[in-house]
């Protein structure tokens, strides 16, 4: 299995030096050549695996030997040990044919936890086999900063720094970050929107000679091996669900900001599970949304809603969808981002707006209706939605009929985002783990969105470890 760039400038690499580059160094975005293909026999064998042995079957494809079958073996084990489920993404049914795919059981009580655990240990394994320095930089609208410093805090040889937008997060996700108290964890808490972080990040790592110096890695979803630990629970959910039910094909609902967790979805369904709608749920920030609906990819004006790990204008994996999208001709791809970064916005054909339209289907949830969601399945059926899966059980009431077997991917816990529960009046019980946060001191630095600061902060934190 070797990896390219979306642009097409990164010549065949290996799974291990995919995962150490993280943005590819022409700017693009790291896709696999081949998209390995399981038959309908390989997926009826497969059904019958545990959580952790259809984890192996899946990456494995795509580590293809760099990591051996032991190993690879014990670093699944060891990234979903710390689950506290013991399916690791257990699927609830909540009606009949509605169920959720509970993936909030990891230390972080986040779907991203599914990933970063993996990640982690990756890049724990990679630095011991080859003494390469890890130091990690990413960006989070809230939930990826925990899981990412709980994936890799206290990891010999790695150090860790991660943005976040200041008062943008509810208070679980930035105590969770920031009362980590660990002289290898820097957590900046950015006067400005995650958009910006995350521009600064794609900046940063765009500076070859900076990135070399200090050893930079990537932890945001534009390193691939968050997509492939994600591809694993959609086929675990539908393994699950075809277990009750006779289906031929189940929609997944995924609330989205990133395009990460919907993608992993798409590169499912093209390695042959029997997917149906991908159906694209996001809030106000609703780029995904018109997009699909409409074929004009552009920003709008940032918004602060209920589910602010959605609130998000530009998606970092939609790139990755736009090279299949035309074709995997990577000189497409690089003029259409050119373009984006001119004028500020994409536009596809009509004949590609029928093929966005045959992958996926989008609603952007408004905040009223995220919160009279959650108060609707408390009172029907006593399960309490976080905000943002809210969202995704909403796009899924608007885009399918209710004899379609639809799965909405659950993405947080609900005592993440109490501000939102308690709008409904809603009452909850914290878990013992959050509940310890507002005890603990916090460690963070309040500073400028501008590039010039945030390097000046990596040079001292990273060089401390040189």
């Amino acid at each position: 299995m070797k990896y390219i760039s979306t642009r097409g400038n990164v010549n065949e690499i290996g799974f291990i030096d995919t995962v150490l580059m993280g943005l590819a160094t022409d700017g693009g975005l790291l896709v696999p050549k081949q998209i390995p293909q399981f038959s309908d026999e390989k997926l009826d064998s497969m059904s019958k695996l545990s959580y952790q042995e259809l984890a192996y079957e899946i990456i494995s494809q795509y580590v293809d030997g760099e990591i051996p079958e032991n190993e690879l073996k014990g670093l699944i084990e060891k990234s979903y040990g710390t689950f506290r489920h013991p399916e690791v993404t257990p699927v609830q049914k909540v009606k009949d044919n509605m169920y959720v795919l509970e993936l909030f059981h990891g230390p972080t009580f986040a779907f991203k936890d599914v990933a970063l655990q993996f990640l982690g240990n990756l890049y724990s394994y990679i630095a011991k086999k080859t003494g390469v320095t890890i130091n990690i930089l990413g960006a989070t609208s809230g939930d990826t900063g925990a899981s990412a410093i709980e994936g890799v805090r206290g990891k010999e040889g790695i150090r860790i720094c991660i943005l976040h937008p200041h008062g943008k997060v509810s208070k679980v996700q930035e105590l969770q970050m920031t009362t980590v108290d660990d002289p290898t964890v820097l957590n900046l808490a950015i006067k400005g929107t995650f958009d910006d972080g995350q521009r600064m990040i794609k900046e940063i790592f765009a500076d070859l000679d900076f990135k070399e110096k200090y050893h930079l890695r990537a932890i945001n979803s534009i390193n691939f091996a968050r997509i492939l630990a994600q591809i694993v629970y959609y086929f675990y959910a539908y393994f699950q669900v075809a277990k009750e039910k006779n289906i031929e094909s189940l929609n997944f609902s995924v609330p989205t900001g990133n395009f990460g967790d919907i993608f992993a979805g798409y590169l499912a369904k093209r390695m042959g599970l029997p997917v149906g709608k991908l159906i694209v749920a996001t809030n106000e920030n609703n780029i995904l949304e018109r997009f699909i609906n409409d074929g004009v990819y552009e920003p709008g004006e940032f918004r602060s809603t209920f589910s602010p790990s959605m609130d998000i204008q530009v998606a970092s994996n939609f790139e990755r969808y736009l090279y299949y999208l035309l074709k995997e001709d990577s000189s497409s791809v690089t003029n259409l981002m050119d373009q984006f970064k001119s004028e500020g916005k994409i536009v596809v054909n009509e004949e590609q707006l029928r093929q966005v339209q045959a992958d996926f289907a989008a609603y952007g949830v408004q905040g009223e209706e995220c919160l009279q969601t959650i108060s609707k399945y408390y009172a029907e059926t006593n399960y309490l939605l976080d905000p943002h899966t809210s969202c995704g059980v909403a796009a899924y009431e608007h885009t399918t009929d209710s004899n379609e077997v639809t799965v909405t991917l659950a993405t947080a816990h609900p005592a993440k985002f109490n501000e939102s529960i308690e709008r409904c009046n809603i009452e909850q019980t914290f878990p013992e783990q959050i509940n310890e946060l507002f005890e603990k001191p916090q460690h963070l630095e309040v500073v400028e969105a501008e590039n010039d600061e945030i390097i000046r902060k990596l040079e001292k934190h990273f060089s401390s470890a040189q």
